[in-house]
């Protein structure tokens, strides 16, 4: 019996593709939809705790202070939207970063195949987008109640504006990551605590013992509400280089610690 021809040999199968890779641009966009929807439902909630916050801090402070003149009620109102944005960047942030973390989504997050420093910029873009139109709602109250004449210098009080909301997002967002949920959100609290009452941003810093008055020359509250005083009555304040570079500082070392903390970890 003769043998059978050989078969031909299979041809070989091309290579298979590389998994397609999303771009930065991309998967920035689809992270910042995710997290807008994730955050939607709060939306409301922030929309009113910033009226609530402005309302509390402009009336009710005022009520506080028998026979407020002119230039304690200016104080005042320039004051509020600092305390907002501080309110929003240290408190909940770390609050909605930590929850993410209880319930996994921010687990879920960092395990995608995309660079973490994305994942950190579109936290950061939403709450930044979340903190700026606290400085309208406060400046709106404080106007209401006080029927304030302000001078707005634009330029200034927009980049003064972004920066105090960037870098206590950056903070907050730090604390968030560093420590356990829990015990991040404790910490939250005791920084609005800190920056309601023992921080000069809705009183004049002399009142402060000197050495406490020292200390917030480093601490970035005090400059932040300088910067922002002197954007939204520049007749009456102006803005220091000093308060620029120390507010610049704290934002670099927020953003620094919140992104070795998602490389690191996980």
């Amino acid at each position: 019996m003769r043998d059978l021809p050989a078969a031909p040999p299979a041809p070989a199968l091309p290579p298979a593709p590389a998994a397609a890779r999303i771009g930065p641009w991309a998967a920035y966009r689809t992270l910042l939809s995710w997290q807008l929807a994730q955050i939607g439902g709060l939306l409301p909630l922030i929309v009113v705790v910033q009226a609530l916050l402005a309302a509390g801090i402009v009336i009710g402070f005022g009520l506080l202070i028998p026979g407020i003149d002119a230039a304690t009620a200016t104080f005042l109102a320039t004051g509020a939207p600092t305390v907002l944005l501080l309110t929003i960047g240290l408190a909940i942030v770390p609050q909605g970063v930590a929850r993410a973390r209880l319930d996994g989504t921010f687990t879920y997050m960092r395990a995608l195949p995309v660079a973490r420093p994305l994942l950190f910029l579109a936290d950061l873009t939403v709450w930044v987008a979340l903190c700026v139109p606290s400085v309208g709602v406060a400046v709106l109250v404080g106007w209401l109640r006080f029927d304030l004449d302000l001078s707005f210098r634009w330029p200034l009080l927009v980049c003064a504006a972004l920066l105090v909301a960037v870098t206590a997002t950056a903070v907050g967002y730090a604390v968030a990551v560093l420590l356990k949920p829990m015990l991040a959100q404790l910490v939250s609290q005791v920084l609005v605590f800190f920056v309601l009452l023992f921080s000069p941003v809705t009183f004049p810093a002399a009142r402060l013992p000197d050495w406490f008055r020292a200390l917030h020359d480093f601490l970035p509250v005090r400059p932040g509400a300088d910067l922002l005083r002197a954007g939204l009555a520049a007749d009456l304040y102006e803005a220091a280089a000093r308060d620029l570079a120390v507010l610049l500082a704290w934002c670099a070392a927020g953003v620094a610690v919140s992104l070795r903390a998602l490389v690191r970890r996980g």
